[in-house]
C-alpha cells in the first residue's frame, strides 16, 4: 500500500534521483501527517468567503542551468518535480504531486510557476515570486488558476527553500522550510468538494 502511495506522488525524475534516505523521510512524514491525528471533518456549510489555512512540506528534485553574468551576478532556470504534504484541520487536501519552473537572477530575485495536482487529477496553479538571495530566500506563492475544486480559488502561501543536493551536472534536490498559507474556494463546486471529510 505504502509503495503504491509513494509511487503515485513521487514523480519520475524524483524516483530516479531520490536516495533511500529521501524515501524513508518521505514515508515518515506521511505517517506523521496521516496517523498523528484522527480524521478531521470540516463544517458542512462553507461559503466562498471562508479561508482554509494549511501548513506543509514541499520536497522536490530537478535540474538547474546557471548562466554566469558580470561580476558575481548569475541567472538560472530550474525545473522541479516533487511531492507536497499538507497539514491542518481545514487543509484543502493531504498529498499533491508538484511541478515548478523557476527563473532566478541573483540581483533581482526569482519568478516562476507551480502546479499542484491532487490524487484525482485536479490542479491548483500558482505564481511564485521572491528575492531568492542567500540572505533572504523567502518565496511567496499566489494561486492564479486551477481545475475542478480549485477553479477560481484565491489565496497565498509562503516558504523558504533549502537545497540538500547540488552537483556539477545541475541535478538539485531541496525542501521547503516553514511553508504555510491559505486558500479560499472560488465556486460552488469547490465549496462542495472542500466540505467533504478529508482523509
Amino acid at each position: 500500500m505504502w509503495k503504491n502511495f509513494i509511487s503515485h506522488f513521487l514523480p519520475r525524475r524524483g524516483r530516479e534521483v531520490a536516495s533511500l534516505p529521501w524515501r524513508v523521510a518521505f514515508l515518515s512524514l506521511f505517517l506523521v501527517t496521516a496517523c498523528g491525528r484522527s480524521p478531521q471533518v470540516l463544517k458542512s456549510s462553507l461559503s466562498a468567503a471562508e479561508w482554509h489555512q494549511f501548513q506543509g512540506t514541499w520536497t522536490a528534485a530537478g535540474t538547474r542551468n546557471i548562466l554566469r553574468l558580470t561580476g558575481s551576478r548569475w541567472a538560472s532556470i530550474a525545473t522541479f518535480e516533487g511531492s507536497l504534504l499538507l497539514a491542518g484541520p481545514s487543509r484543502p487536501g493531504v498529498g499533491f504531486r508538484s511541478e515548478a519552473i523557476v527563473f532566478s537572477d541573483s540581483a533581482t530575485g526569482l519568478v516562476g510557476r507551480a502546479v499542484w495536482t491532487d490524487e484525482h487529477g485536479n490542479q491548483a496553479v500558482s505564481e511564485l515570486r521572491g528575492e531568492g538571495t542567500a540572505n533572504n530566500n523567502k518565496i511567496t506563492g499566489t494561486f492564479i488558476s486551477g481545475t475542478g475544486p480549485y477553479a477560481g480559488a484565491t489565496g497565498t502561501y509562503e516558504f523558504s527553500w533549502r537545497f540538500v543536493l547540488e552537483n556539477e551536472d545541475g541535478v538539485v534536490q531541496g525542501q521547503s522550510i516553514g511553508l504555510h498559507g491559505q486558500i479560499r474556494a472560488g465556486s460552488p463546486q469547490a465549496i462542495s468538494f472542500l466540505s467533504r471529510p478529508q482523509p
